[in-house]
């Protein structure tokens, strides 16, 4: 499905705008990171085509995709890699890739699941941006040897990041992660950023209600959301998550003492984090959680699992917890909902921390990159 779009240009670069092509899947965050990107760049004068991998985009998702101005969105129906059932499929997707990148002739390749780059035969410039990986959340989450079909994957994967010119990660953290993991040098960090939606007057005007909220891929064992729900039995208020709870492979969850509200449309979860005086996050692996970073916009006070990314995105600005305790995770919970002075306080911080991880400086750290492997610096040596 080709979906041309058409509109105008907001601010011009100092230099021609490359012309990118990116991958994107409608599964989870990358979706989300992609079009806020695509939007950004778009609006700055970027030609941008969004190539989709995996599962078609929802209704809600094409509808903001067909917002955006000049965004042209392609439906590739090819497999989507950490989804695929074997190595045969996702080196089928790289090939069709790089034939829809020798069709279109874009500048730069910008790849949101890097493991495509080894087979693709691109021959225009490539940017890998490193949002996770199967081996990262597997010795986050497991531990031990991995599986076969981990290690496939992974070995794919180790591929594609020596195929980029460039690899992006969205935290410190998980950059060190990556290099060590893969063999590789440093990615140049870029940390994520988001759209704040702001509530209308009439929601800010009632006020937060008492009750927890979170969101993510709940089916995703890394998030940890059987902690939550541990927590929630505990509590004599309600504990809310949005998200689904069945992966596009069949794997499904469910919850006990949380209240499951589904997958919802960003507005939905906007409106639930205009209410929540607290959002909670305690996943066991997170490179840079684009969630928590919509919580802390809506002003919700933060509770957040202690690993790595999230004390270097939000030290200072959240309560952090033992992702393994539900008693004390309560214990917190409990605590935040009792004072809401303190909630607010939080609610306040989290918020001003949000704006180091703006639009603004994502997109310029994109463009950045992108200009880095277009406008590459050659160095003369002179006999």
């Amino acid at each position: 499905m080709l979906l041309p779009l058409t509109g105008a240009q907001k601010k011009p670069l100092p230099a021609e705008p490359p012309y990118v092509l990116m991958t994107a899947d409608s599964v989870g965050g990358v979706w989300t990171y992609a079009l806020d990107l695509a939007r950004e760049l778009a609006g700055q004068g970027t030609r941008v085509t969004l190539a989709v991998l995996g599962p078609s985009p929802h209704p809600d998702q094409i509808a903001a995709a067909a917002a955006v101005d000049g965004l042209e969105l392609i439906d590739t129906g090819l497999a989507l890699d950490w989804t695929a059932p074997d190595e045969a499929a996702v080196r089928r997707t790289a090939e069709a890739l790089g034939d829809l990148a020798a069709r279109l002739g874009p500048d730069v390749v910008h790849l949101n699941s890097p493991a495509l780059a080894a087979d693709a035969g691109f021959t225009m410039p490539v940017v890998g941006v490193c949002h996770s990986c199967m081996a990262s959340w597997w010795v986050a989450v497991r531990g031990g040897g991995m599986p076969e079909d981990f290690r496939w994957r992974t070995e794919l994967l180790r591929r594609g990041y020596q195929a980029c010119d460039v690899l992006v990660a969205p935290s410190a953290a998980f950059a060190e992660v990556t290099a060590a993991l893969y063999g590789v040098g440093a990615p140049v960090v870029v940390r994520n950023g988001r759209y704040a939606r702001k509530a209308g007057p009439r929601r800010a005007a009632m006020g937060r209600e008492r009750f927890v909220f979170t969101a993510g891929r709940l089916w995703d064992c890394g998030k940890n959301v059987a902690l939550l729900d541990a927590a929630a039995k505990l509590l004599d208020v309600p504990v809310f998550a949005a998200g689904p709870l069945e992966s596009p492979t069949g794997h499904r969850v469910g919850l006990e003492h949380a209240r499951a509200l589904g997958r919802l449309d960003g507005a939905s979860v906007a409106g639930w984090m205009a209410r929540a005086p607290v959002f909670a996050s305690l996943p066991l692996y997170e490179p840079f959680g684009l969630t928590v970073l919509e919580a802390a916009q809506a002003g919700c006070a933060l509770v957040l699992s202690d690993i790595a990314s999230f004390r270097e995105l939000w030290d200072g600005a959240a309560i952090f917890a033992d992702p393994g305790d539900a008693a004390a995770l309560a214990t917190t919970l409990r605590r935040l909902l009792d004072d809401p002075l303190e909630a607010r306080r939080l609610g306040t911080a989290a918020r001003r921390r949000s704006a180091r991880y703006d639009m603004d400086r994502l997109t310029a750290g994109m463009l950045d990159v992108y200009w880095s492997v277009t406008h590459p610096v050659r160095s003369e040596v002179i006999a």
